[in-house]
């Protein structure tokens, strides 16, 4: 039996699982949580990872491994290996005004002609969370940091080399050992995902000069071995293996209900959508992720069952009581502003209150609506590109609740899954170990809650955008 393990090394800890490689059956875990903080020094996710491979029970036996992880993160070192400074996360919003800059340099002086003019090159437009703007900000802020930089990396592919044996100390022959994958040098701001190249000028503009970067891998290539000897798959950013876990292919759509909510698809053509509200991403296959962002998803659901002082499962109880429609309440959810629509400022409202419909199941059932509403949008995006949506997948700690997955199946008018809770990110890189040691992706089969597609209820939605477009005014 061979065994592969996947890494999911996320903003808040790091998970290992280790899985027979032609079944998928899990043989071990690990957890470890990493530092808070919109900064962290790459070493604290190294020492994480050793936890959490010990408590998963080694990797003695695996004879591949592969790494998913936080898309964005700038990683800096310097000549020798070293890290230059800690590393900025995705979360990390400094850079905003870089990213302005950015937008407003390629359209000189015009956001919206620039902002075309970046969607056509790298299929995103930039925002704080991308690596490129961190570098400019770096550039800008801490010059003498800026220029010790003589490669950059990706959380991911750091982890990736550091397996493979290299680190500080390797000098030009470790740096040239680095390596990534399209799905997260998608995610950089300076790769095209549809020609597969790095943006040297906007890379050198950005930081005052051109550091080395990652060779970027194909999806079943090797990226490096272990000095056990173990294979390094290509690895992946965390959405684009969260696909690989859940199993989705052409004509799916994640829907992802956590903190925050998340859409994306995988996808046979790139997106461009100069608006900014889906990035024109890759996937891990081959095909390309377009994703689309809201801000406020199971909080929500946080924040209502607080004010009606009742636990989550009696929350969902209440929701699943009120009919369809909440008897006419509409709860826009832009508690912690949003961007899809990009609203940073915005506040949440609620709209149609009458003394016969003010009922905490109606306002339980509203904010379950106004979440999948929400989620709806970030959908409608996505098809505004052209993407082919056929099938739902339903993921995250939302997911699982009964009351969103029947205003889902009622609302989005196409069959959804709701697999079983997982670890998705670390199950979908140990997947592509499993592939690049195979030499195909194996079917390990997703199983889950099948949700059949209803006629779309189309007058629920049409008030949430009727109300929600007040807030654009």
């Amino acid at each position: 039996m061979a065994l592969v393990a996947g890494i999911d090394s996320s903003t808040q800890s790091c998970k290992v699982v280790i899985r027979d490689a032609d079944t998928g059956a899990l043989v071990g875990q690990g957890r470890a949580a990493h530092p808070d903080g919109t900064e962290v020094h790459p070493d604290a996710w190294w020492d994480a990872l050793q936890q959490a491979i010990t408590q998963a029970g080694g990797l003695a036996d695996v004879s591949a491994i592969s790494v998913g992880g936080q898309q964005h993160g700038m990683v800096c070192l310097d000549s020798n290996g070293h890290v230059v400074r800690p590393a900025l996360l995705w979360n990390d919003t400094r850079s905003a005004k870089a990213a302005v800059d950015i937008i407003l340099d390629a359209g000189n002086g015009d956001p919206a002609a620039g902002a075309r003019q970046w969607v056509a090159t790298t299929g995103t437009v930039p925002v704080a969370s991308l690596t490129l703007t961190k570098l400019r900000w770096l550039a800008e802020n801490e010059p003498e940091n800026a220029a010790r930089v003589a490669a950059v990396c990706l959380p991911h592919d750091w982890l990736s080399w550091r397996l493979a044996g290299f680190g500080p100390g390797t000098g030009e022959a470790g740096l040239a050992a680095l390596r990534t994958d399209r799905s997260d040098a998608s995610g950089t701001g300076y790769y095209s995902a549809s020609t597969g190249e790095y943006l040297a000028d906007a890379l050198r503009e950005a930081l005052g000069h051109l550091p080395v970067l990652p060779a970027v891998v194909g999806p079943l290539d090797i990226a490096g071995k272990t000095p056990e000897g173990a294979l390094i798959g290509p690895g992946a950013g965390d959405n684009a293996a969260a696909a690989l876990g859940v199993g989705a292919g052409v004509g799916d759509v994640v829907l992802s209900l956590g903190t925050s909510g998340t859409v994306f698809a995988v996808s046979s053509t790139p997106a461009a959508d100069a608006s900014g509200l889906v990035a024109g991403f890759a996937d891990a296959t081959g095909h390309y992720l377009p994703l689309a962002c809201t801000l406020n998803a199971t909080r929500v659901f946080d924040a209502t069952a607080a004010l009606l002082d009742v636990s989550l499962d009696d929350f969902n109880e209440l929701a699943l009581a009120a009919p369809a429609g909440a008897g006419g309440l509409t709860l826009v959810p832009y508690f912690d502003g949003e961007r899809t629509p990009n609203l940073p400022g915005a506040t949440g409202s609620l709209h149609g209150i009458t003394r016969a419909n003010y009922t905490p199941a109606n306002l339980a059932r509203a904010a379950v609506e106004g979440v999948v509403c929400s989620l709806a949008d970030g959908l409608a995006a996505l098809q505004a590109q052209a993407v082919d949506a056929r099938r739902l997948i339903l993921i995250g700690g939302g997911a699982q609740s009964p009351a969103v997955q029947q205003a889902a199946s009622q609302l989005l008018g196409l069959p959804a899954v709701v697999p079983a809770p997982g670890e998705y990110v670390a199950d979908g890189a140990a997947r592509q170990a499993a592939a690049v040691l195979a030499g195909a992706f194996p079917d390990w089969g997703i199983g889950g809650v099948e949700l059949p597609a209803q006629p779309s209820d189309g007058i629920v939605l049409a008030r949430y955008r009727s109300h929600a477009r007040t807030h654009m005014a």
